[in-house]
């Protein structure tokens, strides 16, 4: 099992910045990737960002360039942030963090951010 621990978010005006991060425990051993996803009421979970145990790194169109993902790998956890800068209204909604790995698919609970105009 892998346990996950969000924390960032929050409101913010149209070209602020924003840092979030999820804490990874448990069997970290297991994971092979960490991403972000974001999900707005009565729309689908879509990935924003990834990042292998490699380093490969994939981002949403929307997104290239205002956001990076980055990985901390601790002895007992793993630690995914999200630095979200230039953020814009359509940046608004909930973001959850994932990991992927042998054991299956963990998500985070989720933390809101919210981008005024």
């Amino acid at each position: 099992q892998v346990q996950l621990v969000e924390s960032g978010g929050g409101l913010v005006q149209a070209g602020g910045s924003l840092r979030l991060s999820c804490a990874a425990s448990g069997s970290i051993w297991s994971i092979r990737v960490m991403a972000w996803y974001r999900q707005n009421p009565g729309e689908q979970r879509y990935l924003v960002a990834s990042k292998t145990n490699s380093g490969s790194t994939y981002y949403v169109h929307d997104v290239k360039d205002r956001f990076t993902i980055s990985r901390d790998n601790g002895k007992n956890t793993m630690t995914v942030h999200l630095q979200m800068n230039n953020l814009q209204p359509e940046d608004t909604g909930v973001y959850y963090c994932n990991v992927d790995g042998i054991n299956g698919r963990y998500w985070g609970q989720g933390t809101q951010v919210t981008v005024s105009s």
